[in-house]
């Protein structure tokens, strides 16, 4: 896998999508590729009121300690993400309250909020056994309710686990899952190439023509390497500054020269993965709001500190490439480029100029509305750019409000639209992952949304291996 676990795999940070990945922990409701809702460990909800939902839970179920999945053990581990610090920030704003009902749990909000069904989806409200959660800490270990149980972590390095037999849907392929978290891509690559490894989370687009082709397997994302500029304080707090950056960006050169050609240009901060978003960016209301854009100021010897990180071997060749064009708009760069878990409180702290990232856009329920909250509204919780722009605020409200379906689509264009117009995110392109998949395994998960990836289905070709164990 591509990154070690930064908060000791608590479903409350975004480590929950390591066990989501691992299919050990599990949702009360699921999403299809359309990112409807779908039954998980709820079987059917109803909305009672304009905030108050009722989700019916799954009977028979057993956590990987032993108990039974009940109402009051899924209201708990509501509760206990509704109570965190910091809260989940699929959470955030929400007001989220959950209490038993018999084999029921009813959930109620501050205000209005027609995508909650979806919102449950996110695996950062895992459902997790009542043992899990011991002060203020959350232990995955044993406690998950999915076809394979989390036996072992040992630290950074990896993790074990083992087909659960008492799984509600049946009966895993695969005897247990082997985890290796591994950030340098050419060891995964290497991995891959020498069969150390079954399944690798990333190759690199430049070690890809070292690999088998039957081994490697394009998957069109809904992520976006963006630049995030620093709108509250040093050169990029001026609007015209921002423009003069965003001007200087040639994407289609980055594409070429560091992936290969195996990417697609960003013409907003949501790519063709969600294909509703193409043709919407056409409209004269989409083009009005770009139109009030600052007019981009002449740049003359301006320093300015870029940061991005290592773990995504491709960013920092993208940094260096970004690098360069700045500099030909009259900007003197100073990189810092370090491991994730080294340098992310710097770029949260705003500590850079600019920041390169690659950020999933659906990260949390399927609707990109919890990217741009957690990223461009007023005290986001991982609002890099440390933008705070009333209009932006108002965009992302109003699409938060919006029903599911082409209204909600639109009225999240226009918060596109409305966040592009700062000038405080610069998208430059929409990844296409590579995922490397040995030639024993059959039937892993390909999944845009990096949610699953080693299933109840997936299974190995024991005449190619001799070992169909693990």
């Amino acid at each position: 896998m591509l990154q070690p676990p930064r908060s000791g795999l608590s479903p409350l940070s975004d480590d929950a999508f390591k066990l989501s990945r691992w299919s050990t922990a599990e949702t009360l409701v699921t999403l299809d590729d359309d990112a409807v809702a779908q039954p998980g460990l709820a079987t059917r909800w109803e909305q009672t009121s304009d905030t108050t939902w009722r989700f019916e839970i799954r009977p028979d179920v057993h956590f990987h300690d032993g108990t039974l999945l009940t109402g009051d053990a899924v209201a708990g581990a509501l509760q206990h993400a509704a109570a965190a610090s910091p809260v989940p920030r699929i959470l955030k704003g929400v007001g989220l309250q959950a209490t038993a009902d018999g084999d029921a749990v009813v959930v109620t909000t501050t205000e209005v909020d027609p995508l909650l069904p979806q919102r449950l989806s996110s695996p950062q409200l895992s459902i997790l056994a009542p043992s899990a959660y011991t002060g203020d800490t959350v232990s995955p270990i044993g406690t998950g309710t999915g076809p394979f149980e989390l036996v072992a972590v040992d630290g950074i390095s990896g993790a074990t686990l083992d087909r659960f037999e008492g799984y509600w849907g049946g009966r895993a392929r695969l005897a247990g899952i082997d985890v290796a978290f591994v950030p340098d891509g050419t060891a995964r690559t290497a991995a891959l190439r020498t069969g150390a490894a079954d399944i690798v989370e990333a190759v690199p687009a430049g070690q890809v023509e070292t690999v088998d082709p039957a081994l490697v397997h394009e998957v069109p994302m809904p992520r976006t390497n963006t630049l995030y500029l620093n709108a509250a304080r040093g050169p990029f707090a001026d609007p015209a500054v921002r423009a003069a950056a965003r001007d200087a960006i040639d994407r289609a050169q980055i594409i070429a020269s560091v992936y290969e050609g195996r990417a697609d240009e960003a013409s907003g901060l949501l790519g063709p993965a969600l294909s509703w978003t193409v043709d919407a960016r056409g409209t004269s209301a989409y083009r009005d709001i770009l139109a009030t854009r600052a007019t981009p100021a002449k740049v003359d010897g301006v320093p300015i500190t870029l940061g991005t990180f290592t773990d995504r071997a491709e960013l920092p060749e993208v940094a260096v490439l970004v690098a360069q064009q700045l500099q030909a708009a009259g900007f003197v760069v100073t990189q810092d480029v370090r491991e994730y878990q080294f340098i992310e409180a710097d770029a949260l702290a705003g500590a850079f100029d600019a920041f390169l990232l690659s950020r999933a856009t659906v990260l949390d329920s399927g609707d990109p509305v919890a990217y741009f909250e957690a990223d461009f509204a007023c005290g986001g919780g991982f609002s890099i750019s440390q933008l705070c722009d009333p209009a932006v605020d108002e965009a992302i409200s109003t699409a938060s409000r919006t029903e599911p379906g082409t209204p909600r689509q639109i009225a999240i264009l226009a918060a596109e639209a409305t966040i592009l117009a700062t000038d405080a995110a610069v998208p430059l392109l929409h990844e296409r992952v590579v995922q490397g998949e040995s030639a024993r395994v059959h039937d892993a998960a390909r999944d845009p949304r990096e949610r699953a990836l080693v299933t109840i289905d997936t299974w190995i070709d024991a005449a190619a291996t001799g070992d169909a164990s693990r």
